[in-house]
């Protein structure tokens, strides 16, 4: 039987604590004092000890994982699912490997948006120098040039870029589920100018570079005596904390700076940088917004911000489980009437389809998704039922309508 490091750390404690149980009121403060500092030990920090390096692949192929002809993720030898517990008892370590995969999906994605949706990828912003940071929306190539229609997608929060509703969905079910794919597909053949949005591209990361802090005896008047007393505490002081930071992380990753893309600095930023770049300067009759979760939030902000506007050019917007309050954010009372009659909230609730659900805001109307058990849906759609929307045009009317297909 294996015994791990950060058992053998914690062992004499244990031991101790239970000779000195054993004792009269002194022994007691002492186990006191022991139980204090187990208190104060980070055993998710002291597991890190245990765990192999975080050196993971940078492909498909090198997780000997693919994704099958139903567009369902597996593995090349065995056929299998993607198993998240790669690693029995190293929770921190499966993360991270689930995140690499992640990471690689998404670029998987962005190729198929590209390759078998044929949009553009467009990078933003659009007067961007060659060092500043920068992120990207696609577009078909019609999107600016359609006289009739257009299609905007909008994600959630979170991990998800461009082209996705839930990363997980992508992995456990398949990439009909977790991708906007077939509302790009269906988009196309209808007769939409597509945009799809990335409101989480809002910066890019780069290494924090180190600080040389400069001695204080370099600059100071004071006595050598005391320069040297000082400069040999600083040096203590740097060799236990970077002692203990090596104990704290033996697997220290690097430190990592945040650069903000300008104006794309959060969701908000985002959507209302694209209306002004490329969706209000397109030359469709109808725009059409699908937005899940935060891109709902998105959505309201831009109205807010662009009332007029949005108003002359938006026919219909689908909102699926959207997180946006009309209070929270101040929305007139123009822009909630406006809501009521352009606007619809696909909510997860065990009610059939478009059944009126409830609300205590005063905006638009909420119907049921049809969640399977009431189950929150979140774009985390279960295997056995699969959201479909499409925003179309009616000869006499502008609907948006949801329709629920189901998988046994």
């Amino acid at each position: 039987m294996s015994i791990s490091l950060s058992s053998l750390i914690l062992l004499p404690i244990w031991i101790n604590m239970a000779q000195i149980q054993q004792g009269g009121p002194d022994e007691k403060e002492k186990t006191t004092a022991l139980k204090d500092l187990l208190s104060r030990i980070d055993l998710d920090e002291l597991m890190k000890k245990d765990e192999p390096p975080l050196d993971f692949p940078d492909t498909l192929e090198g997780f000997e994982y693919a994704f099958n002809e139903k567009g369902q993720l597996r593995h090349i030898k065995t056929g299998e699912p993607f198993v998240f517990n790669y690693r029995e008892d190293l929770h921190r370590w499966n993360q991270k490997r689930y995140e690499a995969l992640g990471e690689i999906i998404t670029k998987y994605v962005y190729e198929l948006l590209e390759k078998d949706c044929n949009l553009k990828k467009i990078s933003i912003p659009v007067d961007a120098t060659e060092s500043e940071p920068k992120s990207f929306i696609y577009m078909s190539e019609d999107a600016l040039t359609n006289p009739q229609k257009l299609m905007v997608l909008i994600h959630g929060s979170g991990v998800v870029r461009a082209g996705q509703w839930a990363r997980r969905l992508i992995i456990n079910e398949d990439l009909d589920s977790g991708t906007q794919i077939p509302f790009i597909k269906r988009a196309v053949d209808e007769g939409y100018g597509v945009i799809v949005l990335n409101p989480n591209e809002n910066y890019i990361e780069v290494e924090k570079p180190k600080i040389h802090v400069q001695s204080s005896s370099d600059s100071s008047d004071e006595p050598a005596e005391k320069r040297e007393r000082k400069d040999k505490v600083s040096k203590e002081t740097k060799k236990r904390r970077d002692f203990y930071e090596k104990y704290r992380n033996p697997q220290r990753e690097k430190e990592m700076m945040q650069l903000y893309i300008r104006e794309n600095g959060s969701p908000e930023e985002h959507a209302i940088y694209v209306w002004d770049h490329f969706i209000a300067q397109s030359a469709a009759e109808n725009v059409f917004f699908v937005a899940h979760s935060y891109g709902g939030l998105a959505f309201v902000e831009l109205m807010i911000q662009r009332e007029a506007d949005v108003k002359n050019k938006v026919t219909a917007v689908a909102l699926t489980d959207s997180v946006h309050n009309v209070w929270h954010q101040e929305a007139g009372k123009t822009i909630r009437e406006w809501m009521r009659e352009n606007c619809c909230n696909w909510v997860s609730s065990s009610e059939p389809l478009d059944t009126s659900v409830e609300s205590m805001l005063p905006d638009c109307p909420r119907v049921s998704a049809d969640s399977p058990s009431g189950k929150p849906w979140k774009g985390d759609v279960s295997a056995e039922s699969q959201t479909v929307l499409n925003a179309r045009i009616n000869n006499s009317d502008c609907v948006v309508s949801v329709r629920v297909v189901k998988r046994r």
